[in-house]
């Protein structure tokens, strides 16, 4: 077997297996390569698949071959049999890893203003559509048969998936935002209408060939839904339970899941549907999130998204023939399919953007939220590729049909890029820091947990503020958790458990020990808890929403690194790099200041500290001068109002810029000036604080080496239990000139990169504060 390009011919193997390893390879490979270039315009790897089933196609490889009236030589009728088998395994895999991902308790949860989108979503288009159909068929040269395609072809086009609008906004990176969860729970309610719509139309279909045997399919699946739902989900639960808190599930209760997989499918072929319906009911009676459901896509995911999926979305997009003439007798059909999709989207993106705007939406986000509702992908896709096998429509409608799809999903994501931008409602806030709260005002934080050990440390730190009835602090609690397992992200307000999710016991621990917290400070410290289910990617918008919505003066962020607390200080116990993606988002975006907590283990010790009067909790505050100084100094002043804490402030100052300060022949600009506020303020420290454990110390620094030897020396002096320090990012001075090139962890600035250095055995904690940036 030889493949001909031009005058030169290739030999090809001549057996299924290595023809078939050869020809996913040039998958990937046109894949790969076109994504390069695709991804430069903001299109998405989906996109990039369908180009190279385009080049692979008739439209491209064939062409370019000289034995046209032969098939295509590498992609024979044999071996096409075999890749369409293993992209309808790829489908199967990727429908049940959707219903493990969909939580069915969200359906019951869902507002108001999602259920009018959703429903009129899906319901306008559909009488809208279906009139046109109506209307060809009296009108136009139609066979009945053609007209029954157009409603099948209707039908799709009215659907919204659910997965398909989940992907949208996960490449707009929108998935977090109050559009995405909107868009997300629309989608629910519009997908749900549509599989009652075809599940009634299959059921009337098997009627109508044979009532007994219509009757007796119904009958089956009835049947094998009830026993999926009220058999094979307690048998899940029952693994959950068998499963210890914190372990993955066993591989042999994933072995029994993966049979009923495969049996599912035969059971719904059976009762005349699709083999892909029976695993897709499976999946949704698998429960979402850890950590069955969760084990499972960690399993799967890769190889169903990321080896099966590209070959199916290839394999169907190879089917198209543009250049092959559509026959006279299907001339009409084809026009009305293209004239149907105009219809039905106009219409959906209509019905999507009048109950928006009823509900005082913006125009901007009415828009972008009509058109992520009218978006098309890979389902819409697979249900033609499946009509096409089964003859319930024409090759030149599966034809049209599929270049609506591509131009939707061409064109729709930069427009909604173009019209909604989730940052946009940080910027033009007012200023929302510690500098400028009134004094003795209520201070908001809002505290952010990863992991449950963040709660001692946040906790004490808090307890440090010296919280009073008189100068009281609010704090709220995000408890942040990856979302794994489900396909829409949770925001719960524990304050508000019942109109929320029940029985969420994840938050369990972090919940409790603050509800402490607040009854030990009763009247000084009032608790509000949160918990994000949400990917780490957009774990930052939820952070900077709350922080917005809630008023909130300072963030305070778990660092991503954590040290083991007992023995030995440079002992690395976990690092978490997603949680440094989120800590540096959060930096960008705040609306408020932000503080990094590095806890390297004595922070942990505030409440023995202050337990006897003997003994105080050692702070220093090390301060250069700027916005992020000024503010890590407010902090520090509010923690000296407790007598039982210690604060030193350790100015460090540049040698030329002390002379000509003290100079005062020299004549004063805004810089100097704000120099000269700075120090007077730092040596009325221990006279305003009203503590007699504060003290003040000046440092004339030359350069960056004499920091560097200063920072060292308070290290290893080991007399302080923490260091409060500003951020300081790109602020350029002659005391840390150079340095920036040894910064491990721009998030920290240089001087609390210094003092967090691994390299150091001190286990003084570090608190790094960056002042509100106002854009």
């Amino acid at each position: 077997m030889t493949a001909q390009f031009g005058k030169h011919s290739f030999p090809l193997p001549n057996r299924s297996m290595p023809l078939l390893e050869l020809e996913m390879t040039f998958m990937y490979i046109l894949t790969q390569f076109s994504y390069f270039f695709l991804k430069m315009f903001g299109l998405s790897g989906f996109i990039a698949q369908i180009v190279a089933g385009i080049l692979l196609g008739d439209v491209g490889f064939h062409s370019i071959t000289e034995k046209k009236d032969m098939q295509n030589p590498m992609f024979t009728f044999i071996n096409q049999e075999i890749l369409n088998l293993i992209a309808l395994l790829g489908y199967t895999l990727f429908l049940f890893l959707i219903g493990v991902q969909i939580d069915l308790s969200l359906i019951c949860k869902t507002g108001r203003k999602a259920v009018y989108v959703g429903v009129s979503n899906f319901l306008v288009p559909l009488m809208v559509g279906m009139g046109a159909v109506l209307y060809f068929h009296r009108n136009w040269p139609l066979g009945n048969g053609q007209a029954v395609q157009l409603l099948f072809a209707t039908a799709i086009q009215c659907s919204t998936t659910l997965p398909v609008i989940a992907s949208l906004l996960n490449q707009l990176k929108i998935l977090n935002s109050e559009l995405g969860r909107l868009g997300l729970s629309s989608a629910l309610i519009s997908d749900l209408l549509y599989v009652f719509v075809v599940l009634i139309g299959s059921a009337a279909k098997s009627m109508d060939y044979d009532l007994l045997t219509g009757a007796l399919n119904l009958g089956i699946l009835v049947a094998f839904v009830l026993i999926v739902f009220y058999v094979g989900r307690p048998i899940m639960f029952w693994m959950i339970r068998q499963t210890p808190k914190g372990r993955v599930v066993k591989n042999n209760y994933v072995m029994c899941i993966m049979i009923a997989f495969l049996f599912s499918g035969v059971i719904t072929h059976w009762c005349g549907m699709t083999v892909t319906a029976g695993p897709f009911i499976l999946g949704l009676a698998v429960p979402s999130g850890p950590p069955l459901g969760s084990t499972l896509v960690k399993k799967l995911d890769f190889i169903t998204n990321s080896v099966f999926m590209p070959v199916f979305v290839i394999t169907c997009m190879m089917r198209v023939t543009l250049l092959t003439e559509v026959p006279r007798a299907h001339h009409w059909v084809v026009v009305a399919t293209g004239v149907i999709i105009v219809i039905v989207f106009l219409s959906k993106f209509l019905a999507s953007l009048v109950p928006a705007l009823c509900c005082k939406m913006p125009v901007s986000d009415a828009l972008a939220l009509s058109l992520i509702l009218s978006s098309q992908g890979v389902l819409e896709m697979a249900v033609y590729s499946l009509a096409r096998d089964t003859w319930v429509i024409t090759l030149s409608m599966y034809n049209a049909l599929l270049c609506g799809v591509v131009i939707n999903a061409i064109i729709i994501p930069p427009l909604v890029k173009r019209l909604y931008d989730p940052k946009r409602k940080y910027t033009g806030y007012e200023k929302r820091n510690m500098s400028n709260c009134k004094p003795n005002s209520e201070l908001r934080i809002l505290a952010c947990v990863t992991r449950c050990d963040n709660t001692p440390a946040i906790i004490n730190l808090i307890d440090a503020v010296c919280p009073t009835q008189e100068s009281p602090i609010s704090v709220y609690v995000l408890h942040l958790i990856e979302l794994v397992g489900r396909t829409t992200p949770i925001f719960i307000s524990h304050n508000k458990q019942k109109r929320t999710v029940s029985n969420f016991t994840s938050s369990e621990n972090v919940i409790l020990s603050f509800d402490h917290f607040q009854r030990d400070n009763a009247g000084a410290v009032n608790v509000n808890v949160f918990t994000s289910i949400t990917p780490a990617q957009y774990m930052h918008d939820d952070i900077c929403t709350l922080a917005l919505d809630k008023l909130t003066s300072l963030i305070i962020l778990p660092f991503h690194r954590k040290w083991s607390i007992l023995g030995s200080n440079t002992t690395i116990e976990s690092e978490n790099e997603k949680i440094r993606e989120v800590n540096m988002s959060v930096l960008e975006t705040a609306p408020c200041s932000v503080g990094i907590l590095v806890n390297r283990g004595r922070i942990q010790s505030i409440e023995a500290a202050t337990a006897t009067i003997s003994e105080t909790f050692r702070v220093a505050m090390i301060f250069l001068g700027g916005n992020d100084d000024r503010e890590a100094l407010v902090f520090a002043r509010r923690m000296a109002k407790d007598s039982c804490i210690s604060l030193t402030v350790i100015h460090l100052l540049d040698s030329v810029e002390y002379e000509e300060d003290d100079n005062n022949e020299v004549k004063l600009d805004k810089a100097k000036w704000e120099r000269l506020q700075e120090r007077e303020m730092l040596r009325n420290m221990d006279t305003s604080s009203g503590n007699r454990y504060v003290s003040y110390v000046e440092v004339v620094v030359e350069d960056a080496a004499q920091t560097t030897t200063k920072i060292r020396s308070l290290l290893d002096e080991d007399e302080y239990d923490m260091f409060i320090v500003g951020r300081r990012h790109k602020v350029k001075s002659p005391q840390t000139s150079g340095l920036e090139q040894w910064c491990e962890f721009p998030e920290l600035g240089i001087i609390g990169d210094l003092l967090s250095s691994n390299d150091s055995q001190n286990k003084a904690s570090v608190l790094v504060i960056q002042q509100q940036q106002q854009k």
